[in-house]
C-alpha cells in the first residue's frame, strides 16, 4: 500500500477524535459554559448535521480544483474549526467551531475514498479504502479515551488543541506524501449529479444508512443499557467503548480484504451477521461476558460493511464518483441520528435499554434485504446487456455493459476506464 494511505489515515484519525471524543467531555463543557448537559448535547448534533449537509456542499465547491488541493483546504478548515472551539469563548461560539469542523468531515472521507482507491490497483480498491478508515477505527481506540483522560484532568480546551495539532500533521503528511492525482477529463458537476440516478449507488447509500443505523441503534445507548442493565460499573463504560473501537478495526481491516475478493458475499455476510448479534444481544445483555462480547462484535460486523459499501458506489459512479462518494459519508451520520431517534423512542415508550438492539436488528436486516435486492439486480445486468449489445461491439471490447458505467459482477472486475486505473499505471 502506498505511503500517502498514511498521510490520508492520520487526517481521519484526527477527524474520527474530534467527533468522538465530545460525547466524554460534555459534562465540562456544560460546567465551563454554564448550560446544561442536554444543550452541551448540541456539540454532538450541530456536527452531524455539518456533516451531513456539508459533505456535498464542499465536494459541490471543491469540484474546479485538484483532488489533493481540496484535501489539504478541508484539513485547513477542520484545524481552524478545532482551534475555534478550544478557544471560544461562549458556547454559541463552540457551536460555531464544530459545525466548521465538520464540513470538513464528510468531504474528507468522500475525497479521500476516490484518492485511496486510485493510488492501487482495482482489484486492491477495498483494501486502500479501509487503511484509510483505519485512522477513524483507531481513533475510538485510542484517539477517543486519551482525549477523554486529557479533557478530564487538563481540561476539554486541550483536548481540541491537541486534535488541531493532529489536523497540522495530517495537513503536512497530505501536502508532502499524496500525489497530485488528477481529475478526470470532461467531468463536470452534472456527470457527478448524474451518478443519482444510477439505482446501485443509491441502493448502496440506503444500506449505509440502514447497515450503520443498525450499529448506533445500540450503541448510542452502551452506558444505560451496560450500567443499568448488565451491572457494570459506570467507570466500565469507557474501556467496553475501547472494546467496540478494536471491533470496529478489527472488522474495517477484514472487510477491506475480503470485499476486493467477493463484494456482495462479504456484505451479505456482514450484514446479515449483524442483524444476528443484535437480535442476541437483548438476551445476551443479561450477562457481562455475552454483553461484551456483542459489543466487540457489533463494531466489527457494523465496520466491515463500510469498505464494501464505499467501493460499490465508486464502482457504480467510477465516472464522476466523488459527489457519491461524499454524499455517502453523509449517509453514515443520517443512520446515526435516525437510529438514535428511532432508539430513543422505544425507550421512552416502556420497553427498556435493551430495546434499541431490536430496533438496530430490524435496521441490518433491512440492509440485509437491500443487499439482496442489489445483486438480484447486478446478477441481470450482464444477460440484459447481452441480449442488447451488438454482436460487433461485443466482440470488439469484451465488454458485458451496455453504457461502459457497469463493473463486473461482484464489483471486483477490472475497470477499464483511464479514471479508474491506479496512479502508476497512468505515468
Amino acid at each position: 500500500m502506498p505511503l500517502a494511505l498514511l498521510a490520508l489515515a492520520i487526517g481521519a484519525f484526527g477527524i474520527g477524535t474530534t467527533e468522538f471524543v465530545i460525547m466524554g467531555l460534555l459534562p465540562e463543557v456544560a460546567a465551563d459554559f454554564g448550560v446544561s448537559v442536554p444543550t452541551a448535547g448540541f456539540l454532538v448534533t450541530g456536527y452531524a448535521l455539518g456533516v451531513m449537509f456539508g459533505a456535498p456542499l464542499m465536494t459541490v465547491l471543491g469540484t474546479r480544483i485538484s483532488r489533493k488541493n481540496m484535501l489539504m483546504l478541508l484539513m485547513g478548515l477542520f484545524i481552524a474549526g478545532n482551534v475555534v472551539s478550544a478557544l471560544a469563548p461562549t458556547f454559541s461560539v463552540m457551536v460555531v467551531g464544530r459545525v466548521v469542523a465538520s464540513l470538513a468531515h464528510g468531504a474528507f472521507f468522500g475525497i479521500g475514498s476516490v484518492v485511496a482507491a486510485e493510488l492501487v490497483a482495482p482489484e486492491k480498491k477495498a483494501g486502500a479504502i479501509s487503511m484509510m478508515f483505519t485512522g477513524l477505527t483507531v481513533a475510538n481506540v485510542v484517539g477517543v479515551p486519551l482525549g477523554t483522560f486529557v479533557g478530564q484532568s487538563a481540561g476539554w480546551r486541550v483536548t481540541f488543541f491537541i486534535v488541531a495539532a493532529l489536523g497540522v500533521v495530517g495537513l503536512a503528511g497530505i501536502a508532502k506524501l499524496v500525489p497530485d492525482v488528477p481529475k478526470a477529463e470532461g467531468v463536470r458537476l452534472r456527470h457527478e449529479v448524474a451518478a443519482f440516478t444510477n439505482v446501485q449507488v443509491l441502493l448502496a447509500m440506503a444500506m449505509t444508512v440502514l447497515g450503520f443505523g443498525g450499529v448506533f441503534a445500540a450503541i448510542t445507548y452502551i452506558a444505560p443499557m451496560m450500567t443499568e442493565v448488565t451491572g457494570y460499573a459506570p467507570s466500565s463504560v469507557t474501556w467496553l467503548l475501547v472494546l467496540f473501537g478494536l471491533g470496529m478495526v478489527a472488522g474495517n481491516l477484514t472487510g477491506g480484504k475480503f470485499a476486493d475478493r467477493k463484494l456482495m458475499p462479504m456484505l451479505f455476510t456482514a450484514l446479515g451477521g449483524l442483524a444476528v448479534v443484535l437480535a442476541l444481544f437483548t438476551v445476551g445483555a443479561q450477562n457481562k461476558v455475552t454483553a461484551a462480547v456483542a459489543v466487540f462484535l457489533v463494531g466489527a460486523l457494523g465496520f466491515a460493511t463500510v469498505p464494501p459499501l464505499q467501493k460499490r458506489v465508486l464502482d457504480y459512479a467510477h465516472g464522476a464518483p466523488t459527489l457519491a462518494s461524499a454524499v455517502n459519508i453523509g449517509a453514515f451520520n443520517l443512520g446515526n441520528a435516525l437510529a438514535a431517534w428511532l432508539g430513543g423512542l422505544v425507550i421512552a415508550a416502556g420497553f427498556g435499554y435493551t430495546s434499541p438492539n431490536w430496533v438496530g436488528a430490524a435496521l441490518a436486516a433491512a440492509a440485509l434485504a437491500l443487499a439482496l435486492v442489489s445483486g438480484f439486480l447486478e446478477r441481470r445486468e450482464p444477460a440484459r446487456a447481452a441480449e442488447t449489445a451488438s454482436p460487433v461491439i461485443a466482440a470488439s471490447t469484451g465488454s458485458t455493459t451496455t453504457g461502459g458505467t457497469t463493473p463486473q459482477t461482484g464489483g471486483t472486475g477490472p475497470d477499464r476506464t483511464p479514471a479508474a486505473q491506479p496512479l502508476a499505471a497512468r505515468h
